[in-house]
């Protein structure tokens, strides 16, 4: 058995902390950060993760947080500066930890994995990990107002070889309230090998919190969408959001959500008349083509878009009932029913039509935008920001999801003012839009 001396000097070795002395009691802004490479039988390669570290150390304090770092801990140091971290939390800080190195999934929770780890079996992974929904509790339950977990521990490790066939990845985390965790894959998947100096995970995140005026939240999501451009889709970072409080990597302390400002209502415009419509050189082009060839679906098809963009819904669904009904398997034209049924307020056939896009095309942005606003008018606050979220991830410059997540967190009792404003800087008419659809900002 160890003494307590070797302990206290496997810590010292191990790890390389911040050298200057607190400001406080309890800094606003605390921070472990951990570089494990040094494992048995491993192929990370160990530059990779202690420069991953050291460079989101330095930019953390940076950014004003008062940071451990340590590099290869084993158990013992692990706990030892988990502790530490734990005791210079106060009430309203911001407390975050940063983890390079192996992870694992076991019964549906992950485990941060120190060096001198010994698994053979499943279960020595909750003896010798670190489970990181109490990592999070531990730092709720000592006040801090802002926990932040940010992983690249999503990697093929040896431990997992020797008890299964196929890497796990890591599990979603049921985290407090006012949690920002960032894996560096979708759940359940693992990253390739890097053979530069830095994990592309990293690399995109130093990139996007030093991006003074930007929200931590959007940071992230900004990360996300950087390693998914940068992987060519092969790597889908997974983001879990309940943040209520402003809170920037580069801005001050942490400070209480702000009172959302009384709202102004938005009309929305009145839809033309039959004999505006009629009028209309494209619809009566359309309608021409129409009537010469009533099998013309690409006709039915844009005509359906035009009626759905001047806000004469029911005539829309007419037209996309028509496309369906000649191409059983037309993805946006379910996707595009699925939306005007929506705007209209007809929500369980809208559904439906969403539901079969995704059947058709998984993952399609638009279906899950037009799902976002079915489940926000049906009151489903949770689904439609996972959805408006889904969207975002693959085309973060939608002012429409925008808009409909920043509604959604409003009646969830969130701050869905970045979203809302990030959303009107992209498009102005986008509150009168959602007007049309019967949504706005003051209908909580």
């Amino acid at each position: 058995m160890r003494t307590v001396g070797a302990l206290m000097l496997a810590a010292l070795v191990a790890v390389v902390a911040n050298s200057g002395a607190f400001a406080a009691d309890h800094p606003a802004k605390v921070a472990l950060v951990i570089g494990n490479a040094k494992y048995p039988d491993t192929d990370l390669p160990p530059n990779e993760a202690v420069n991953d570290a050291k460079d989101v150390a330095d930019e953390l304090r940076h950014d004003g947080f008062d940071v451990e770092a340590g590099i290869d801990l084993s158990g013992d140091a692990m706990r030892l500066a988990l502790e530490r971290l734990y005791s210079r939390i106060g009430p309203d800080s911001v407390a975050l930890i940063f983890f390079d190195g192996f992870g694992i999934q076991s019964g549906r929770q992950s485990y941060l994995i120190p060096v001198d780890a010994q698994i053979w079996a499943e279960a020595d992974v909750l003896r010798d990990g670190f489970n990181l929904e109490t990592i999070l509790g531990a730092m709720n339950s000592r006040g801090a107002v802002v926990k932040i977990a940010l992983l690249d521990a999503s990697r093929r490790n040896p431990f997992e070889r020797r008890f299964r066939r196929y890497s796990a990845g890591l599990a979603p985390a049921v985290t407090p309230g006012n949690t920002l965790a960032l894996y560096s894959t979708a759940l359940g998947s693992v990253a390739s090998d890097s053979k530069n100096d830095h994990s592309l995970f990293v690399t995109e995140l130093l990139r996007e919190i030093r991006v003074p005026g930007v929200s931590a939240e959007q940071a992230l999501r900004n990360t996300q969408a950087g390693v998914i451009a940068a992987s060519k889709g092969e790597q889908v970072p997974w983001l879990s959001s309940s943040l209520v409080t402003d809170f920037s990597f580069s801005g001050g302390d942490a400070v209480k959500p702000e009172k959302t400002k009384a709202c102004e209502p938005v009309r929305a415009e009145s839809p033309p008349s039959p004999d505006q419509l009629a009028r209309d050189p494209a619809i009566a082009e359309l309608t021409r083509r129409l009537a010469a060839n009533r099998n013309d679906r690409a006709s039915w098809y844009k005509r359906g878009q035009l009626y759905a963009i001047k806000r004469a819904y029911d005539l829309a669904v007419r037209d996309f009932n028509e496309v369906i009904r000649l191409s059983p398997k037309d993805v946006q034209a379910y996707n595009n029913r699925c939306w005007t049924l929506a705007a209209t307020g007809d929500l369980v056939p809208a559904l439906r039509d969403c539901e079969q896009a995704l059947r058709l095309s998984p993952g399609l942005a638009d279906a899950l935008d037009s799902r976002g606003l079915v489940n926000l008018k049906l009151g489903k606050t949770a689904e439609a920001i996972s959805d408006y979220s889904e969207a975002l991830v693959k085309n973060p410059q939608s002012a429409s999801s925008l808009f409909g997540r920043g509604i959604a967190k409003l009646r969830s009792g969130m701050d869905g003012s970045f979203d809302l404003n990030t959303a009107k800087s992209i498009d102005q008419g986008i509150a009168t839009e959602f007007a049309g659809y019967g949504v706005t900002e003051c209908g909580r």
